[in-house]
C-alpha cells in the first residue's frame, strides 16, 4: 500500500440483536475504542475525527484520514551496558552481537552506536527509523483490544459452524471493513471481513452491498431500510412522537427513548388507544405499565392529565398498519386491566391496617423490621416539625404512614410507586392532604436536580427518612467506601443538605445527629457516629457547592468554621466574593493568618475568641485594658475596632454578611500600622497580655462570617 495514501475506514459488526438498554454504551465504546487504538499506532492523519454508529444489529464505525501505512517513526533503543558490550580490551562482546542480531541489525558496529549514560550507568543505544504499521496489521490488533475492552453487560459463549467457541455479546454475523473502495483483510470472531452487509430483515432485500466507506450511511438507508445512526434513529423518533401528538405532551423519558432507539432499525410511529375506563386508575400506574412492560409512549394533555391514546414505535413500515395497531392495543389491554385490579384491590385495606405487617418485613438484621423503622421516623418526624413550622401530630401520622404502600399488590407490582401509590390510598382513606402528600414527598429529592419536598410536613418527613437511614446504616459500620455507596447515603446526605439550604432553614445539623442517635437505644448496636456524620456531611456540602460554582478557597473560608447551621451558608459565601474583590482583601487576609498564628502559639494566654469568652484553661479571656495601650498604634487599632464592632454585629443580626466584611475594610491601615510599630510579645506580661487580647477581638470580628485567612495567596 501507498503510505501517503489516506481514505475514509469503515469498520462494522454485524450481530444477533444486541440487548437494547447497552445500546447506547456499546456504541460509544465500540467506536471510541477503535479510534483510540488506530491513533495510538499513528494509522489515523491529524485530530481523529469519526462517527459512529449503533442499530439492534450492528456496531460501526467511519474513521476519517486513516492512512494506509503509518509513518516511519525514528527509534532510539538501549542495547546494552558499556560493561557488558565490551571486554576489558575494549573488544566487542559476544553479548553484543547476539543483542544487534535479536533487533534485526547483525552488521552494525560498535562505531555506529551512541555511547551515552541510561541514567546508572553507561551503555550502547541504537537510532534507527522503524517502518509503520500497515492498516491490515494496526487494524487487527486494533479491532482485536476494542472489542475485548468493550462494557459487555453478560457475555454470550456461542458456536461457530466450524465448532470453534467464541464470546461475545451476541453471535457476529458478518465483518465489513472498507478502507476507501478496498476491503482491509482482517478477522475477528472467525470471520473475515467483506465489503457488504444485511440491511432490515424485513424491508430489505437483505445482502446489501457497499461500495465505499464514504457510502456507508447513506448505502444503508437507501438499500437497506436501515438508519444506521444511533442519534439519526433517536431523533427520527422523537420528530415522529411529537408529530403524532397533536397538540398533547409525550411522557419520554431518556431512559425509554433511548431502549426503544435499541430497538428498531426502521422507525415508525403509530397511534393507539384503550378504553377510558382504565382512566380511573393513577395516571402513573397506566403511564408505568406501558413504558415498562410494552416500551409505549403515554400522552398527556396540556393540564399533564392522561390521555386514552398513546403511540408506539414500529420496526415496520406499512400503509395498512390495522394489525400492528390493534395487535399493540390488544397487548396492552391486560396489563392497564391488571393495573386497575390492584389498586382497586389495595383500596380494601386502608394503609393504617397495613403498619403492624411492616413487624414482618426485615429493615436490616442490625436495625430490625420496618416496623421498627417507622417507629423512629415517627418520634424523628414529631421533633423535627416544629422545626420546620409542621404540625407534630400530622408529621407523626405521615411517617407511621409513609412506608406502608410498601405492602401493597400495585407497589409490589412497581416499585417505582412507592410513595405515590401511598399518597393515592391516603386520600382514599381520608387522610389529611399533607399527611397524604408526604408519602411521596419524604422520598424527595430522590437524585440530583429533583424537587425538594413542597409541604412542611413532607418536609420534616423527608428530614426524618434520611436522617434515619444515614444514623442507623452508619452505626452499624456500613460506611460508604470509593464508589459502593449500596444504601445511597452519599445521596441523603446530599438531599438533607439542599433541602436545609434551599428551604434556609435554620436548623443545627449536630443536634439533629444527636436527635437521631437518640431514637436508636432499642438497638445498642449502633454506635454514635455523629462527629463522623458531620464531617461526611461537610465533605458532600463541599461537592454541592462547587458544582455551584464557588471556588475552593471561598468554600474553605466558610466550612473551617465549622457551622453546625447551613441555611446561610450561601449567603456567606456571596459575601466572602464580595469581599475577596475589595483592594483590602488581601491586605487583611495576610493579617488574619498572621493573627491566626500568633494566638495559636499564645493559647495559654489569651482564647481565640472575643474577649469575655471562656479560655482553654476554663478561665474568662481576658479583656482590652485601655490604660495598657501606650503604642499609638494599638490605641489606633481599639478605637477603630470599637467603632466597626457595632456595624459589624448590627449587619450580621440582619444576616447581610456582606456588608459586615465590607465594614472590615476601614481596619487595614490601622492593621498593617499596628503590626509594623508594635511588638506582640512585649516582655512585660501585661502588655504582651493586652495586646493579644486586642488581638483577639479583632480575630472575632474579621472571622464573624468566614476565616478570612484561608484566602491568604
Amino acid at each position: 500500500m501507498n503510505q501517503a495514501h489516506q481514505a475514509t475506514l469503515l469498520v462494522e459488526l454485524l450481530t444477533e440483536e444486541l440487548p437494547p438498554k447497552a445500546l447506547a454504551r456499546l456504541t460509544d465504546a465500540f467506536a471510541q475504542g477503535l479510534v483510540e487504538r488506530l491513533a495510538a499506532r499513528d494509522l489515523v492523519a491529524g485530530e481523529p475525527s469519526f462517527e459512529r454508529f449503533g442499530t439492534p444489529r450492528r456496531l460501526a464505525v467511519l474513521v476519517k484520514n486513516v492512512r494506509a501505512v503509518a509513518p516511519e517513526k525514528q527509534v532510539r533503543e538501549k542495547v546494552l551496558p558499556v560493561s557488558v558490550a565490551l571486554d576489558a580490551n575494549g573488544q566487542p562482546t559476544a553479548p553484543l552481537a547476539k543483542k544487534l542480531a535479536a533487533l534485526g541489525f547483525p552488521d552494525v558496529q560498535v562505531a555506529d552506536l551512541e555511547r551515552a549514560s541510561d541514567g546508572k550507568a553507561e551503555a550502547f543505544f541504537l537510532r534507527y527509523a522503524a517502518p509503520g504499521a500497515t492498516l491490515a496489521d494496526g487494524l487487527q490488533a486494533a479491532l482485536e483490544e476494542a472489542a475485548a475492552k468493550l462494557p459487555i453487560p453478560k457475555v454470550m459463549t456461542y458456536q461457530r459452524p466450524d465448532g470453534t467457541n467464541v464470546q461475545f455479546v451476541r453471535p457476529v454475523q458478518r465483518l465489513t471493513v472498507l478502507h476507501g473502495d478496498n476491503v482491509v483483510p482482517v478477522t475477528a470472531f472467525g470471520i473475515d471481513a467483506g465489503d457488504a452487509t444485511l440491511g432490515h430483515r424485513f424491508l430489505s432485500d437483505g445482502l446489501v452491498g457497499l461500495l465505499h466507506a464514504d457510502e456507508y450511511a447513506q448505502t444503508l438507508r437507501a438499500k437497506g431500510r436501515v438508519i444506521a445512526s444511533f442519534d439519526a434513529r433517536r431523533a427520527s423518533i422523537v420528530e415522529q412522537l411529537n408529530a403524532h401528538a397533536h397538540g398533547d405532551s409525550v411522557v419520554m423519558p431518556e431512559a425509554l427513548l433511548d431502549e426503544v432507539t435499541g430497538l428498531v432499525e426502521w422507525p415508525v410511529v403509530y397511534e393507539c388507544r384503550f378504553e377510558d375506563q382504565f382512566l380511573q386508575v393513577p395516571q402513573e400506574c397506566l403511564i408505568l405499565t406501558m413504558q415498562t412492560n410494552q416500551k409505549y409512549f403515554a400522552l398527556t394533555d396540556q393540564a399533564g392529565k392522561l390521555r386514552s391514546r398513546f403511540l408506539i414505535v414500529s420496526n415496520i413500515e406499512t400503509g395498512t398498519p390495522g394489525d400492528i395497531v390493534e395487535g399493540n392495543e390488544r397487548v396492552v389491554r391486560p396489563r392497564l386491566a391488571d393495573a386497575k385490579f390492584f389498586f382497586e384491590q389495595d383500596k380494601k385495606k386502608p394503609l393504617a391496617d397495613r403498619v403492624p405487617l411492616l413487624a414482618n418485613v426485615v429493615y436490616h438484621n442490625k436495625l430490625g423490621s420496618q416496623l421498627q423503622r417507622v417507629e423512629r421516623l415517627e418520634a424523628l418526624a414529631r421533633a423535627i416539625a416544629p422545626l420546620v413550622g409542621a404540625d407534630p401530630a400530622q408529621a407523626a401520622r405521615a411517617a407511621r404512614l409513609a412506608k406502608a404502600d410498601l405492602l401493597t399488590d400495585m407497589v409490589g407490582e412497581f416499585p417505582e410507586l412507592q410513595g405515590t401509590m401511598g399518597t393515592y390510598y391516603a386520600r382514599h382513606d381520608g387522610e389529611a392532604e399533607e399527611v397524604a402528600l408526604a408519602c411521596t414527598e419524604h422520598y424527595q429529592p430522590r437524585f440530583s436536580g429533583d424537587a425538594l419536598p413542597g409541604t412542611r410536613v413532607g418536609t420534616a418527613v423527608a428530614l426524618a427518612d434520611k436522617l434515619e437511614t444515614l444514623v442507623g446504616i452508619w452505626g452499624v459500620g456500613l460506611v460508604p467506601t470509593g464508589e459502593k455507596d449500596p444504601f445511597a447515603l452519599r445521596r441523603h446526605a446530599l438531599g438533607m443538605l439542599r433541602i436545609l439550604i434551599e428551604k434556609q432553614l435554620p436548623i443545627d445539623l449536630v443536634a439533629l445527629l444527636n436527635v437521631a442517635t437518640g431514637c436508636f437505644g432499642a438497638a445498642p448496636q449502633v454506635a454514635d457516629c455523629t462527629g463522623a456524620l458531620y464531617a461526611f456531611f461537610m465533605d458532600r456540602l463541599r461537592g454541592l457547592l462547587r458544582e455551584r460554582g464557588y471556588a475552593a478557597t471561598e468554600i474553605e473560608a466558610v466550612l473551617s468554621l465549622q457551622p453546625s447551621k447551613v441555611d446561610d451558608i450561601l449567603a456567606r459565601l456571596d459575601a466572602v466574593r464580595e469581599f475577596s474583590a475589595l483592594p483590602e482583601a488581601g491586605a487583611l487576609a495576610a493579617a488574619n493568618k498572621r493573627i491566626t498564628n500568633i494566638l495559636k502559639k499564645s493559647e495559654a494566654e489569651v482564647s481565640l475568641t472575643a474577649a469575655g469568652a471562656t479560655a482553654p484553661n476554663g478561665a474568662a479571656a481576658p479583656s482590652v485594658q485601655s490604660a495598657l495601650l501606650v503604642e499609638p498604634a494599638e490605641r489606633s487599632l481599639s478605637e477603630q475596632l470599637k467603632k466597626v464592632t457595632p456595624t459589624v454585629q448590627a449587619q450580621l443580626e440582619q444576616r447581610d454578611y456582606t456588608r459586615a466584611l465590607s465594614a472590615l475594610a476601614a481596619l487595614r491601615d490601622p492593621v498593617d500600622t499596628f503590626f509594623n510599630d508594635v511588638m506582640v510579645n512585649a516582655e512585660d506580661t501585661a502588655l504582651r497580655k493586652n495586646r493579644l487580647a486586642l488581638l483577639a477581638e479583632l480575630h472575632t470580628q474579621m472571622n464573624c462570617v468566614a476565616d478570612i485567612s484561608k484566602l491568604a495567596a
